[in-house]
């Protein structure tokens, strides 16, 4: 009678063990400890799409103090799109200029009397702002300038007492949370997306979370709840 024998495979963990040599073994395990170190103690991007989030961030009292800058990605590009232009094949589509609006509205909820507004000059950022604000906005050439220097001109940009709203690309805003440590994975702006940060007295700034474009519709005329 044969017997039948099983072959118990190692696991693989065990296995990579031993075909490694143990100072490189320790070697990789420190990398990745010190990966999950560093990812879990990046600054990490809240969702704003409630009041209650909204209120809880700080955005409202920040807001208030004229602390915060909102960096406003622009709507739906034309030239990576299939839905029907707004007029300049350069510019935004249809679709886009009605999401622009909303965030019109939701910033308008917000208070822009003391606000100072800037636009990227590309046809896209200036038709966005203009459905955004509801006339033609300021434009000023860094705010295309999508490299390391685009975080401090922003900075630079913001005036004691006044909250600045720039509309500007996704590569910039990307420069944004670079510099304020987010990591790779929270990285990400979506079409009329907007980016709140505090700067307060201390000059130091913070992150306090994202809105979608669809998302300012909740937030409109809070106080009427």
């Amino acid at each position: 009678m044969l017997e039948h024998v099983i072959h118990v495979h190692p696991r693989p963990v065990r296995a990579w063990r031993r075909r490694l040599p143990r100072p490189l073994l320790l070697g990789v395990l420190l990398a990745l400890l010190a990966f999950g170190l560093w990812h879990a103690s990046g600054t990490q991007v809240a969702n704003l799409g409630t009041v209650q989030r909204m209120q809880a961030s700080g955005v409202y009292s920040a807001w208030a103090k004229g602390e915060v800058i909102v960096l406003v990605r622009h709507a739906e590009r034309c030239d990576r799109s299939s839905h029907p232009c707004l007029n300049d094949p350069a510019g935004i589509t249809l679709e886009g200029s009605q999401a622009a609006a909303g965030v019109g509205d939701g910033i308008r909820d917000l208070g822009l009397d003391a606000a100072d507004i800037l636009s990227s000059p590309e046809v896209r950022t200036r038709q966005t702002a203009s459905y955004v604000f509801g006339r033609a906005v300021e434009t000023q050439d860094w705010l295309m300038r999508c490299d390391g220097t685009f975080a401090d001109a922003a900075l630079a940009h913001k005036r004691a007492g006044h909250n600045l709203v720039l509309v500007t690309h996704s590569g910039c805003i990307d420069q944004f949370e670079r510099q304020l440590d987010v990591p790779g994975g929270e990285r990400d702006s979506g079409y009329a997306s907007a980016l709140f940060v505090a700067k307060g007295p201390t000059g130091h700034p913070r992150i306090l979370g994202q809105l979608n474009a669809n998302q300012w519709r909740k937030l409109v005329s809070r106080t009427g709840e």
